[in-house]
């Protein structure tokens, strides 16, 4: 397709509930919303980036420069693009590979519109709905957390997550399974928030029956999560450390991870999730999507990924109102514990445009 202007938005949603994590509190969202406007159709990309650069060192505002200084005047320049041709053009442009995957995925939608295709149909879907698990943040009380994640069991969630760091691990593990007995799937995620030393201690987690504990160390500490993952039996999924097919390769051959997230915003886009995703299947490690509280554009476009036959495990595609009042999207919605596959052509939802206007601080075109 030949691309006319693309549409820059920064907007920021409130969330429900403050969600902390072992690097921070957030109380809303900041993102970058990308409107890709060609000739026979438009398509919708999003930026997971945070507001700084806490999770990776990409960050809201930067990667709004990045996209309007550097990546959609290259893929303007271009003329005729597809989807597939946008990694190998933007690659000379190095990391932001948040910001490269809102461009893709804007491009990937347009086209898959214009073909009248879905995108889960075109990466290779084999479901039409997907377990939805949800995340828990650091909570100010155990109290506090026993009653979320009641209520969230309540309402059918298949998985639940709960974020971890030093001081904020056994105990409120202890207390849920206390609470709600081994009946039910309980992962943790710690973030980076650990390091080998703590292994003795990260070992208490072990009786806890968990189905993983993600990323407890460094993101570029690899080597160390494989002796970390000899020394406990809770099985090891990496996260941060996940930033490409190639990362995947070296994880699984070093045997530092016996299960992978995958998250398209952290990896470069969708294509090369779907490329992960095939290598862990053909090595026989089960994936899962993560979640970096998308709004309905991403939190749709992830349903299709998660439709995948390698994705064994309940992701983090929650409802929308799990974070927002009200989104930007018709809502997604739990359904018996499911969350449904979009069919719809591209990602096979759309902006409502004034819920959009709602939340957009700033508004920008670039043209050819």
């Amino acid at each position: 397709m030949k691309f006319t202007a693309f549409e820059l938005r920064r907007v920021v949603l409130p969330l429900v509930s403050p969600f902390t994590t072992s690097f921070g509190t957030q109380h809303h969202r900041e993102a970058v919303i990308l409107r890709a406007v060609g000739a026979d159709a438009e398509g919708w990309g999003e930026c997971v980036a945070l507001a700084d650069p806490v999770y990776s060192p990409e960050y809201t505002a930067g990667a709004h420069q990045i996209l309007r200084s550097y990546l959609l005047p290259r893929l303007l320049a271009a003329g005729d693009v597809s989807a597939l041709q946008v990694a190998p053009l933007l690659h000379g442009i190095v990391g932001h590979r948040m910001a490269k995957s809102a461009l893709e995925m804007a491009v990937l939608d347009a086209e898959l519109r214009a073909a009248d295709q879905s995108l889960a149909r075109y990466l290779g879907a084999t479901v039409d709905r997907v377990p939805s698990g949800v995340s828990v943040g650091i909570m100010d009380t155990l109290d506090d957390l026993v009653s979320a994640v009641g209520g969230y069991l309540e309402a059918g969630y298949q998985r639940i997550k709960i974020k971890i760091k030093p001081g904020w691990d056994i105990e409120p593990v202890r207390v849920l399974r206390e609470a709600f007995g081994d009946g039910f799937g309980l992962q943790v995620d710690a973030n980076t928030a650990y390091t080998l030393g703590d292994a003795a201690h990260l070992r208490r987690l072990d009786e806890f029956r968990l189905l993983l504990m993600e990323q407890p160390l460094g993101e570029e500490d690899i080597r160390q999560h494989a002796e970390l993952a000899r020394l406990v039996t809770t099985p090891i999924c990496l996260d941060e450390s996940i930033v490409s097919a190639e990362a995947t390769a070296d994880a699984i051959a070093l045997r530092a991870a016996s299960v992978i997230n995958i998250k398209p915003g952290r990896v470069g886009g969708y294509l090369e999730a779907r490329r992960i995703h095939d290598i862990c299947r053909a090595n026989g490690l089960p994936v899962w999507c993560g979640g970096m509280l998308e709004t309905g554009l991403g939190r749709a476009a992830n349903a299709a990924l998660a439709a995948l036959p390698g994705f064994t495990l309940p992701g983090d595609i929650s409802a929308s109102n799990r974070f927002y009042a009200t989104d930007i999207t018709e809502p997604i919605v739990l359904e018996d514990g499911y969350i449904r596959v979009p069919t719809g052509s591209g990602i096979g939802v759309t902006p409502i445009p004034e819920l959009l206007d709602e939340v957009t601080t700033e508004v920008e075109w670039i043209t050819a």
